[in-house]
């Protein structure tokens, strides 16, 4: 049941619904339906002042209902292929023109965020805001050293107005999942608790302030994309200093193509930025819709606001990697099986079955141009199918569907005719190779060889004090199997000594291969670490031929 709080919320969406002529959003719901009828005698309803047009209404509903609506409005502008043209187009104004507050407030919560008045840090420092969005806003200044910056500033009491929206959505989820019947399948409060968890990240403007230094590092020198600086000394919780950069909105597109800029290069490039970030980096931009997103002169990329940013699980980031690369080869059959080993379907979901109904979705969208596709259409149809085999939505995948979108979108505005498959494909099979190849085994390697370093020399102590303890059991009970004890203290014995020859063989080899794929930096002597090498491989193979290939007497 909803708490007083959360009716009255519910009560002053409908109200601003209908202030802003939206009736039919209100009896579309299937709680009012009934109430149709009763819309037509409405006052309103026959004696209503000049309204805009139906898109500006939802607009201008979505901006007075607050951050968690803009935001949603700010995803849908982004499929002009689900929405009338004219209806993506106004929601696009939610990117950047959300109503601003007063520049005198913004500079009393910098003042009060620093501690000092805001002319001992810059020169310059217009009130009023270069860009205000749902949660904060930004202003343009300049430091003491010359330096052009931005100022993002969250918006006042924001947090509680936020909580007070996912409370209700929490509410409609429990409701959801408890009388809904996919509402298992779909797991809506998994999903509305990992939104909360993320937009309640995006209020901490020091945590954005890192991911931005992240993705920075991360693309440091590279020709696709640029990250702003973030200047650490001035950033507070409520307050980021950044960067100040200069370039066109991508959804400009026609002064993009007056600069000479080539549209084709562009959606290639945001398909490859967005798999470089998924999968070499597990760290992905989360949030890029056409706001937050510029192009310099030479064609490469500025990206802004960093507050949602995804990453996977080694196993998720595996399993999707594995599952795009079948999609690409059209190997539906391993896409069942990826789905029934990372537990997405039940385990006894029928692989036939499910790969026969995998092929009936996907195999029409192959080979065509970005233009011909709705990813949104196929989504629909690839849920409607998982829908008959039980598959349950992943929460932990909602952020990169979402990116995923986007991208789509960002994608039609720029190049419709990019073939989205074909520009990934290639990427997606040099992946693979990397994360299977010999200098990512050397690499891993590496990685684990400390961990590996320390417990070995405790292996042999803890086998022998397994057979001490066998041999004590022998003693004390010498009939009725003291023969077994004393086979199996044997047999124990004999893995033992096979284990840790394995053990040594497989560390001789490794720290060959990273001398081979890793060179040291100088030796003495040219040919000192590959022969070394080469002598701990002979070396790792005599110890494996002795201990285990080698022919036993009998």
């Amino acid at each position: 049941m909803f708490r007083l709080s959360q009716s009255l919320r519910l009560l002053h969406i409908n109200v601003v619904l209908l202030r802003h002529g939206l009736d039919e959003v209100i009896v579309a719901t299937k709680l009012f339906r009934p109430l149709r009828f009763f819309l037509y005698l409405a006052p309103w309803h026959w004696y209503r002042r000049a309204l805009p047009a139906y898109p500006v209404r939802v607009r201008l509903a979505l901006e007075e209902l607050g951050p968690i609506f803009i935001k949603f409005g700010q995803l849908l502008s982004t499929r002009v292929d689900l929405l009338p043209e004219e209806l993506a187009v106004e929601l696009a104004r939610l990117q950047d023109r959300v109503p601003p507050f007063p520049g005198p407030v913004a500079r009393g919560l910098i003042e009060k965020a620093w501690g000092v008045p805001v002319e001992s840090v810059l020169d310059e420092f217009q009130e009023i805001p270069l860009a205000s969005a749902s949660i904060a806003q930004v202003h343009s200044g300049r430091l003491k050293n010359g330096q052009a910056v931005i100022v993002k500033v969250l918006r006042p009491n924001i947090e509680r107005i936020i909580r007070r929206d996912v409370d209700l959505m929490l509410a409609f989820a429990h409701l959801a999942q408890r009388y809904w019947p996919d509402g298992r399948r779909l797991r809506p409060v998994e999903v509305v608790r990992e939104y909360e968890k993320t937009i309640f990240d995006e209020l901490n403007l020091q945590r954005e302030a890192a991911n931005a230094s992240q993705l920075r590092r991360n693309f440091k020198h590279s020709q696709m994309l640029y990250i702003p600086e973030v200047f650490w000394d001035w950033t507070r919780p409520n307050v980021m200093v950044m960067e100040r950069i200069y370039g066109t909105p991508v959804s400009q597109v026609e002064q993009l193509k007056a600069q000479g800029i080539s549209m084709r290069l562009l959606g290639t490039r945001g398909v490859e930025i967005f798999f470089t970030q998924v999968f070499r980096d597990n760290f992905f931009h989360a949030d890029m819709h056409p706001g937050n997103i510029f192009v310099e002169e030479t064609g490469r990329y500025i990206s802004v606001d960093f507050g949602i940013v995804g990453s996977l699980t080694k196993e998720d980031q595996r399993y999707l990697a594995e599952n795009l690369l079948a999609f690409f080869r059209r190997d539906y059959r391993r896409v069942a099986e990826l789905h029934v080993e990372s537990g997405w379907v039940p385990r006894g979901t029928r692989v036939e079955e499910f790969e026969s109904a995998i092929r009936t979705v996907c195999e029409p969208i192959f080979e065509r141009p970005l233009s011909e596709i709705s990813f949104g259409g196929f989504l629909v149809n690839l849920f409607q199918t998982a829908r008959r085999f039980d598959m349950e939505i992943q929460p932990q995948l909602v952020l990169l569907e979402k990116t995923l979108l986007n991208i789509e979108g960002l994608g039609r505005q720029l190049y419709p005719q990019l073939d989205l498959w074909t520009t990934a494909k290639p990427f997606m099979e040099r992946w693979m190779r990397e994360q299977i190849g010999p200098r990512m085994l050397a690499r891993r390697f590496a990685h684990n060889w400390p961990a590996i370093a320390e417990r070995l020399p405790d292996i042999p102590v803890a086998v022998n004090r397994i057979i001490d303890q066998l041999e004590h059991q022998a003693a004390l009970y010498p009939e009725g199997g003291s023969r077994g004890l004393t086979g199996l203290t044997s047999q124990i014995k004999t893995n033992h000594a096979r284990t840790t020859a394995t053990l040594t063989a497989l560390a001789l080899a490794g720290l060959a291969t990273a001398l081979i794929l890793i060179p040291p930096p100088s030796t003495p002597i040219p040919l000192l670490a590959p022969g070394a090498a080469i002598a701990m491989l002979v070396t790792s193979v005599l110890i494996l031929w002795r201990h285990l290939l080698a022919p036993r007497e009998r």
